[in-house]
């Protein structure tokens, strides 16, 4: 039998309630293989952790903390990053492939969406190039759900999106809620999703109302709609039951300008940190052109709230998370490098799903849509077809999470890292022009 190797996971891209899930799936299961996995390290604040060589030790963590881990959102555990790992940059690659040597690495799991998952290829053929002898492996995460394809045949859905699907599907309960109280003064109010580039988010609000009761309009990119065809859609809204709620994705397409757009390192238009947002501009665009009913439209704006809060996590999400994390190390250990463990949904008139893998080229090269058949006559609304998708993905029950003097007991994991045995490094992206 070969000699243990030891192992490298890191995180990329945005956070999710559940991403830890993942992370704690992978250390445990190489814990309990002591003879094929080695010491376990995480790259602190993702690829750029390894580029910089600060290797956090996961295995000198105490078990509770690791099972901790479970009902911890965000990424504060280990971090995150947005670091783009182009093909001009060879160095960082050279790099990649050093610190793996020095730290006798034999496993890297990425966990993170189509970018994560195109630089765990691209680690996997340059160690390939170099005979280094490393697996590298794919773990699922991105509250978008655009990872993939919009077949859904190389996975159905990302670990993260059942939780922020979960947070839209009660914010809007509760929001139905206050508009029905205060529709006198305050008629219209108008909620904006996350969701730059793909509508699943804001399509989950009719989760919160799948028989259609609601005063409830639905706008997402893909809506196709112009500002004043939504101002007449609020106001029919507001002729037929004299208050409405209008659920409208970030990546509503608004004249940019508008938005003072800032962009991340990947290129993504960060919506959040821009100057004016997309429920501003509706918001002030429906009170000047006037609505059909007396007083004013209002806004809400949550932001990294519908990532980052543990209450709204699904329980089925919390599961699949763990899961799928469990299933790449099985991929890595039994199938070698190159892969993505994933999730298929099962055929069947009951909700059920088997882990698999799906090729990192394959995944690296795919983008998924929202499906057209999913958006409804009046580009406003979501079909059925789409609730029966997703409505499993938010789970029955509330999460179990434990309290310490009243608050949230998060898992704190020791600052114990790698010794470092090579020479300080920048990434290629951060030295100064």
């Amino acid at each position: 039998m070969s000699r243990p190797r030891n192992v490298v996971v890191a995180q990329s891209g945005g956070p999710t309630p559940v991403i830890n899930n993942s992370l704690c799936g992978i250390v445990e299961t190489c814990r309990s293989m002591p003879e094929h996995f080695g010491s376990v390290y995480a790259g602190w604040h993702g690829i750029e952790g390894v580029l910089r060589e600060q290797l956090l030790d996961l295995s000198a963590q105490p078990e509770e903390e690791i099972s901790l881990l479970g009902v911890t959102p965000a990424a504060g555990a280990i971090g995150t990053c947005r670091y783009k790992m182009k093909p001009a940059q060879q160095e960082d690659f050279e790099r990649v492939i050093e610190v793996f040597k020095a730290h006798d690495v034999g496993y890297f799991f990425y966990i993170g969406g189509n970018d994560s998952m195109d630089t765990a290829h691209k680690v996997a053929n340059v160690a390939r190039e170099r005979g280094l002898g490393l697996v590298s492996t794919g773990v699922p995460k991105t509250i978008d759900n655009d990872v993939g394809d919009s077949e859904f045949k190389l996975i159905d859905h990302t670990p993260g999106y059942g939780s922020v699907a979960r947070y839209w599907a009660l914010t809007v309960q509760n929001a139905n809620e206050e508009n029905a109280g205060s529709c006198p003064a305050d008629p219209v109010l108008v909620m904006q999703a996350m969701g730059r580039k793909i509508g699943f988010i804001p399509a989950a609000a009719r989760l919160a109302d799948p028989q259609r009761e609601m005063p409830l309009l639905i706008a997402m990119r893909e809506s196709g709609l112009t500002l004043q065809e939504l101002a007449s859609a609020v106001n029919d809204k507001l002729r037929e039951r004299n208050r409405c709620l209008l659920v409208i994705s970030e990546g509503f397409p608004v004249p940019q300008e508008e938005l003072g757009v800032l962009r991340d390192s990947f290129g993504h238009v960060m919506f959040s940190s821009s100057k004016m947002n997309v429920e501003r501009i509706v918001v002030n665009y429906l009170n000047d052109v006037g609505l059909a009913a007396r007083g004013a439209a209002r806004g809400n704006v949550p932001g990294t709230d519908q990532r980052h809060n543990m209450i709204y996590a699904s329980t089925v999400d919390l599961e699949e998370a763990y899961r799928v994390g469990q299933k790449a190390v099985v991929v890595a250990l039994e199938d070698g490098s190159g892969y993505m463990a994933t999730i298929l949904r099962e055929p069947g008139s009951l909700y059920n799903v088997r882990y698999d893998k799906v090729t990192l080229e394959l995944v690296a090269n795919s983008e998924r849509s929202f499906p057209e058949a999913w958006i409804a006559p009046s580009r406003l609304d979501v079909t059925d077809d789409f609730v029966h998708y997703a409505r499993p993905l938010i789970g029955d029950d509330w999460p179990s999470i434990p309290l310490v003097g009243g608050r949230q007991r998060f898992a704190r994991l020791r600052p114990i890292f790698a010794e470092k045995k090579l020479p300080p490094y920048i990434p290629q992206a951060h030295r100064s022009r």
